[in-house]
Formats: C-alpha cells, sequence, structure tokens
C-alpha cells in the first residue's frame, strides 16, 4: 500500500476569492499540464497513486483540494459552491501557474466539475479524462427535480437537498465509521443507494466488502474530514439544480478528445447517449467498483498515459 508520507508537501494558491490546498509534482515538466480533481467525499491524496506515474510520464501534475475539502477554503453560502465557482477556482488556478489550457482529469464529482469546465470554458481544456460519473445530459427537467419524481426523496442527492443540515451532522458524528465502510470494493453491480443510505452507512457497526486502501491511507481522510465537517462538501449537490440553470445557455457538446473509465461494478449508472454528446470520446472498463484510481491505480495509470501517448500522436 502507498506510504501517505510520500505524497506531495502541499502549498496555498489564493484564487478566484479562496485559498486552495494545491498538491503538485514534476514543476519541471513546464507546458504539460494536468489537473486532477477529486470527487465525494474525497481529498486530493486519492490521486496518490497517479500523481508520481503522472510525472515521470513528462506532466505538471497540479492536484487541488478543491473549495469544501482538506485545508482549502470553506465559504458558508450555499451558492459559492455551484458549477460556475468550481470551475472557476480552476481557471483561476491555471491563471496562477502561467498555462493556456490544460487536461483535466476528474472522478465522481470532479468528472462532473471536468465536464462543466469544458461547456464553460472551452479554450481552457485541452482534454478530458472523467473516472465513474459521465457526462449528465442536462434534459427539460432540472436534475435534483427530476430524480426526485423518478427514485423519491430519500434519495441521497434529494435528501441532502431537501433536509439541509441533517445527513452533514450524521456524517460529522461518524466521520470515521462511515469513511471506513464508505471506501470498500464493490462486490456485484448494484442499482443507485437509496437516500438514506449514506446515514445508514454511517451507523453500521460491521463494514461490508473488502477495504480499498491501508488503515494508514484511510486516516488521511477521517483526518480531514474530522477536522472539516461534511457541509461543505455536501453543497455541491445544493447546487444541481442552480447547475442546470446556468448550463441553459452552453453548446452542450463537447469536442476535445475524451477518456471515460468505468468501473464494471461500479453502481453509478453508465451513459447510454455519451457518444452523442462526447464525440471524441474512448470508453474503458476496468473491473472494479467505484473508487476506481484506488481500487485499480495500475491499470488507471497504465489507461490514462496510453489515452495521452495517442492523443498527443506517440503512440500509432
Amino acid at each position: 500500500m502507498f506510504d501517505p508520507t510520500d505524497f506531495p508537501d502541499p502549498t496555498f494558491v489564493s484564487v478566484n476569492g479562496v485559498e486552495l490546498e494545491v498538491f503538485e509534482a514534476g514543476r519541471e515538466n513546464a507546458g504539460k499540464p494536468i489537473v486532477l480533481c477529486h470527487g465525494w467525499p474525497e481529498h486530493a491524496f486519492s490521486w496518490r497513486h497517479q500523481v508520481p506515474a503522472l510525472a515521470a510520464a513528462g506532466y505538471h501534475v497540479i492536484v487541488p483540494n478543491q473549495r469544501g475539502y482538506g485545508n482549502s477554503s470553506r465559504p458558508t453560502a450555499v451558492t459559492d459552491y455551484d458549477i460556475g465557482h468550481l470551475t472557476g477556482d480552476l481557471i483561476a488556478l491555471l491563471d496562477h501557474y502561467g498555462y493556456e489550457d490544460a487536461t483535466f482529469v476528474g472522478h465522481d464529482w470532479g468528472a462532473f466539475v471536468v465536464w462543466g469546465l469544458t461547456l464553460l470554458h472551452p479554450n481552457r481544456v485541452n482534454g478530458v479524462v472523467a473516472l465513474s460519473v459521465p457526462y449528465q445530459e442536462r434534459g427539460e427537467v432540472p436534475w435534483i427535480e427530476s430524480m426526485e419524481a423518478v427514485l423519491g426523496p430519500d434519495f441521497y442527492f434529494v435528501h441532502f437537498n431537501r433536509q439541509p443540515g441533517v445527513a452533514d451532522a450524521v456524517l460529522d458524528e461518524h466521520a470515521a465509521r462511515f469513511l471506513r465502510n464508505l471506501f470498500r470494493k464493490d462486490e456485484t453491480p448494484k442499482p443507485p443507494q437509496p437516500g438514506m443510505a449514506m446515514i445508514e452507512l454511517a451507523k453500521a457497526e460491521t463494514p461490508l466488502g473488502e477495504p480499498v486502501m491501508s488503515d494508514g491511507e484511510l486516516a488521511v481522510f477521517v483526518s480531514a474530514f474530522a477536522s472539516t465537517g461534511f457541509t461543505g462538501s455536501i453543497n455541491w449537490y445544493r447546487n444541481l439544480d442552480r447547475n442546470w440553470h446556468l448550463l441553459a445557455d452552453v453548446d452542450p457538446v463537447i469536442r476535445q478528445p475524451a477518456l471515460m473509465i468505468y468501473g464494471e461494478r461500479d453502481a453509478v449508472l453508465r451513459s447510454a447517449r455519451l457518444a452523442e454528446f462526447v464525440p471524441e470520446v474512448e470508453v474503458v472498463s476496468l473491473d472494479c467498483g467505484h473508487w476506481i484510481q484506488q481500487e485499480k491505480p495500475d491499470e488507471t495509470n497504465q489507461v490514462i498515459l496510453r489515452w495521452l501517448d495517442q492523443r498527443d500522436g506517440t503512440i500509432n
């Protein structure tokens, strides 16, 4: 397992009205930036296996704890976590390092942010790698409203929005148990979790499934959320309908080269229409659950590096 002490030391960068905790490697590889965006409830540390591999391959690897996470700023206003602010942080981070554009890699919520970034700032993105969460078609009905109609009020996306503060308090109280139970390998594919599953997971005495990481690695996540609480990160969910409105007038087609990596045992549903909205996409599936880059680090690195080489023309 990875030794947490091997992860780069952070720097703090003031951008877009907040301060981001940023980990980087390969700064000597100026001109080939790649930005890694974590999901929920995660941390920049979730990319620990990718950072050295990408730096060794010649990339300047930039890994922020996004707003609401780790030692980055945690604004109090819910609307400060909408897609405009989240993508604005990433654009300002590029400006800070002096880059016109970069390749962006996102897992889970990070993938949603990277897809949104590419829609809102297409000239700043030269390629997209998404893990687990495919491009989300906007549709005619706001996302939370749509989920509530189909999955009911207890689906956790809906619950986070309709009962603000309830899940936050439970997860804060049981942070270590929740994260221990959550970061498990999925044994079999299953449908999206019922809404209260996150609260039930926080209270479960016995975890199910094999752990994704060592106790030392898990301690990094537990320490971070014990310090910050979960509200800032859950506020990302509370902006989904606001994001739906903010994306109303953008061109919905992503024209950059893209790589979509699914986990065969992931509960997140695949997109049947991905190629309609992302015509230059390559789709790869790995034999794992939701925590793709942590559960299958070597395979993930191989897939990403091969795709980068093909995109850049070094492999025929």
